[in-house]
Protein backbone atom coordinates (compact mmCIF):
# COMPACT_ATOMS: atom_id res chain seq x y z
CA UNK A 1 0.00 0.00 0.00
CA UNK A 2 1.42 3.38 -0.96
CA UNK A 3 2.14 6.04 1.52
CA UNK A 4 1.17 8.82 -1.05
CA UNK A 5 -1.06 9.95 -3.47
CA UNK A 6 0.48 8.81 -7.18
CA UNK A 7 0.98 12.21 -8.36
CA UNK A 8 2.80 13.31 -5.28
CA UNK A 9 4.37 9.32 -5.39
CA UNK A 10 5.60 10.54 -8.61
CA UNK A 11 7.07 13.93 -8.01
CA UNK A 12 9.25 12.66 -4.97
CA UNK A 13 10.54 9.69 -7.13
CA UNK A 14 11.57 11.60 -10.14
CA UNK A 15 13.15 14.62 -7.53
CA UNK A 16 15.24 11.49 -5.93
CA UNK A 17 17.29 10.73 -9.59
CA UNK A 18 18.64 14.60 -8.93
CA UNK A 19 22.35 14.94 -8.09
CA UNK A 20 22.78 14.10 -4.13
CA UNK A 21 18.83 14.43 -3.60
CA UNK A 22 18.11 11.02 -1.79
CA UNK A 23 14.36 9.96 -0.75
CA UNK A 24 14.30 11.76 2.28
CA UNK A 25 15.39 15.06 0.74
CA UNK A 26 12.50 14.62 -2.12
CA UNK A 27 9.91 13.99 0.36
CA UNK A 28 10.98 17.29 1.87
CA UNK A 29 11.24 19.12 -1.54
CA UNK A 30 7.90 17.55 -2.14
CA UNK A 31 5.92 18.95 0.79
CA UNK A 32 7.98 22.08 0.86
CA UNK A 33 6.41 22.51 -2.65
CA UNK A 34 2.96 21.79 -1.47
CA UNK A 35 2.82 24.58 1.10
CA UNK A 36 3.60 26.83 -1.61
CA UNK A 37 1.10 29.45 -3.98
CA UNK A 38 0.33 27.60 -6.56
CA UNK A 39 1.23 30.44 -8.97
CA UNK A 40 4.83 30.18 -7.34
CA UNK A 41 4.79 26.57 -8.00
CA UNK A 42 4.00 27.01 -11.76
CA UNK A 43 6.39 29.64 -12.15
CA UNK A 44 9.24 27.25 -11.11
CA UNK A 45 8.03 24.01 -13.38
CA UNK A 46 7.75 26.78 -16.33
CA UNK A 47 11.63 27.81 -15.67
CA UNK A 48 12.41 23.88 -14.98
CA UNK A 49 10.03 23.56 -18.55
CA UNK A 50 12.14 26.35 -20.69
CA UNK A 51 15.66 26.39 -19.74
CA UNK A 52 16.71 23.40 -22.13
CA UNK A 53 15.79 25.28 -25.08
CA UNK A 54 17.03 28.39 -23.85
CA UNK A 55 20.31 27.70 -22.14
CA UNK A 56 22.75 25.75 -24.36
CA UNK A 57 26.91 25.97 -25.43
CA UNK A 58 27.59 28.71 -27.32
CA UNK A 59 29.15 28.16 -30.77
CA UNK A 60 32.58 30.16 -29.80
CA UNK A 61 33.53 29.00 -26.65
CA UNK A 62 30.99 26.81 -25.63
CA UNK A 63 30.49 28.03 -22.36
CA UNK A 64 26.78 28.26 -21.26
CA UNK A 65 24.86 30.82 -22.56
CA UNK A 66 21.61 32.09 -24.03
CA UNK A 67 23.15 33.11 -27.45
CA UNK A 68 25.13 32.01 -30.03
CA UNK A 69 28.02 33.69 -28.14
CA UNK A 70 28.18 33.92 -24.48
CA UNK A 71 28.48 37.35 -22.48
CA UNK A 72 32.44 37.28 -21.54
CA UNK A 73 33.25 36.69 -25.75
CA UNK A 74 31.21 39.67 -26.47
CA UNK A 75 32.20 41.68 -23.71
CA UNK A 76 34.76 45.23 -25.13
CA UNK A 77 36.79 44.41 -21.66
CA UNK A 78 37.75 41.12 -22.43
CA UNK A 79 41.11 40.23 -23.74
CA UNK A 80 40.66 38.07 -26.44
CA UNK A 81 43.90 36.80 -26.97
CA UNK A 82 44.48 34.97 -24.10
CA UNK A 83 42.17 31.80 -23.38
CA UNK A 84 41.97 29.88 -20.55
CA UNK A 85 41.05 26.34 -21.18
CA UNK A 86 38.66 24.64 -19.00
CA UNK A 87 36.72 20.69 -18.89
CA UNK A 88 33.44 22.26 -17.58
CA UNK A 89 31.27 25.24 -17.39
CA UNK A 90 31.06 24.96 -13.94
CA UNK A 91 35.04 25.45 -14.13
CA UNK A 92 34.51 28.95 -16.15
CA UNK A 93 31.99 29.93 -12.88
CA UNK A 94 34.73 29.47 -10.25
CA UNK A 95 37.29 31.46 -12.26
CA UNK A 96 34.87 34.19 -12.72
CA UNK A 97 34.46 34.22 -9.00
CA UNK A 98 37.62 35.10 -8.56
CA UNK A 99 37.44 38.16 -10.07
CA UNK A 100 41.05 38.46 -11.28
CA UNK A 101 40.84 36.95 -14.78
CA UNK A 102 40.13 39.13 -17.58
CA UNK A 103 40.86 36.88 -20.65
CA UNK A 104 38.16 34.15 -22.09
CA UNK A 105 37.71 31.03 -22.20
CA UNK A 106 37.52 27.67 -24.07
CA UNK A 107 35.35 24.50 -22.52
CA UNK A 108 36.11 21.23 -23.97
CA UNK A 109 33.07 19.51 -22.57
CA UNK A 110 34.90 16.59 -20.89
CA UNK A 111 39.02 15.25 -20.73
CA UNK A 112 40.72 12.63 -22.61
CA UNK A 113 39.53 9.00 -20.99
CA UNK A 114 40.38 5.55 -22.05
CA UNK A 115 38.49 3.91 -19.90
CA UNK A 116 35.56 5.71 -20.99
CA UNK A 117 35.95 5.93 -24.55
CA UNK A 118 36.39 9.36 -24.86
CA UNK A 119 39.26 10.48 -27.55
CA UNK A 120 40.20 13.91 -28.63
CA UNK A 121 37.94 13.78 -31.35
CA UNK A 122 35.30 14.18 -28.44
CA UNK A 123 36.67 17.35 -26.94
CA UNK A 124 36.08 20.53 -28.60
CA UNK A 125 40.00 20.43 -29.32
CA UNK A 126 39.68 21.37 -33.26
CA UNK A 127 37.28 24.44 -31.98
CA UNK A 128 40.00 25.72 -30.08
CA UNK A 129 43.06 25.21 -32.51
CA UNK A 130 40.52 27.44 -35.14
CA UNK A 131 39.86 30.10 -32.84
CA UNK A 132 43.84 30.29 -32.00
CA UNK A 133 44.22 30.69 -35.81
CA UNK A 134 41.55 33.34 -36.14
CA UNK A 135 41.70 35.64 -32.80
CA UNK A 136 45.91 36.16 -33.08
CA UNK A 137 45.47 34.50 -29.50
CA UNK A 138 48.47 34.78 -27.46
CA UNK A 139 48.49 32.87 -24.73
CA UNK A 140 46.40 29.30 -23.85
CA UNK A 141 46.23 28.62 -20.16
CA UNK A 142 45.55 24.93 -19.53
CA UNK A 143 43.19 25.12 -15.93
CA UNK A 144 42.26 21.31 -16.38
CA UNK A 145 41.61 19.12 -12.81
CA UNK A 146 44.65 17.65 -11.51
CA UNK A 147 43.51 14.43 -12.29
CA UNK A 148 44.78 11.45 -14.39
CA UNK A 149 42.55 12.43 -16.93
CA UNK A 150 42.75 15.89 -16.74
CA UNK A 151 47.10 15.52 -17.04
CA UNK A 152 46.65 13.24 -19.92
CA UNK A 153 44.50 16.08 -21.50
CA UNK A 154 46.71 18.94 -20.65
CA UNK A 155 49.91 16.59 -21.89
CA UNK A 156 47.84 16.30 -25.35
CA UNK A 157 47.30 19.62 -25.27
CA UNK A 158 50.74 21.23 -25.06
CA UNK A 159 51.93 18.42 -27.52
CA UNK A 160 49.08 19.81 -30.01
CA UNK A 161 50.02 23.70 -29.21
CA UNK A 162 53.72 23.22 -29.14
CA UNK A 163 53.05 23.39 -32.97
CA UNK A 164 51.94 26.70 -32.59
CA UNK A 165 53.01 30.86 -32.27
CA UNK A 166 51.61 30.62 -28.80
CA UNK A 167 52.52 30.90 -25.43
CA UNK A 168 51.13 27.68 -22.88
CA UNK A 169 50.89 27.76 -19.17
CA UNK A 170 49.33 26.12 -16.87
CA UNK A 171 47.36 27.19 -13.49
CA UNK A 172 49.61 26.57 -10.10
CA UNK A 173 48.78 23.49 -8.36
CA UNK A 174 50.02 23.88 -4.78
CA UNK A 175 48.94 23.76 -1.04
CA UNK A 176 45.57 25.44 -0.91
CA UNK A 177 45.99 28.96 1.46
CA UNK A 178 45.34 28.37 5.59
CA UNK A 179 46.35 24.58 5.16
CA UNK A 180 49.30 23.31 6.69
CA UNK A 181 52.25 21.68 5.18
CA UNK A 182 53.06 18.75 7.51
CA UNK A 183 49.24 17.81 6.75
CA UNK A 184 49.27 17.95 2.85
CA UNK A 185 49.75 14.85 0.61
CA UNK A 186 53.01 14.43 -1.00
CA UNK A 187 51.35 14.76 -4.61
CA UNK A 188 50.38 18.09 -3.70
CA UNK A 189 53.96 18.95 -2.34
CA UNK A 190 55.68 17.85 -4.79
CA UNK A 191 53.53 20.03 -7.62
CA UNK A 192 54.23 23.18 -5.07
CA UNK A 193 57.77 22.88 -5.29
CA UNK A 194 58.38 22.33 -8.91
CA UNK A 195 55.67 25.37 -9.36
CA UNK A 196 57.77 27.87 -6.88
CA UNK A 197 57.89 31.32 -7.31
CA UNK A 198 60.54 34.63 -6.07
CA UNK A 199 59.43 36.03 -3.32
CA UNK A 200 58.54 39.46 -3.60
CA UNK A 201 59.78 42.09 -1.63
Amino acid sequence: MKAYPEPLDQLIAALSKLPSIGRASAERIAFYLLKQRKEDVGHLSQLIGNFKAQIFYADHCHCLSDSKQCHICTSPSRDRGIICVVESPKDVISIEKTGSYFGTYHVLLGSLSALEGIGPGDLKIEDLLERIRKDKVREIILALNPNTEGETTALYLARILATLPVKVTRIAHGIPVGSMVEYTDQATLSRALEGRLPVKT
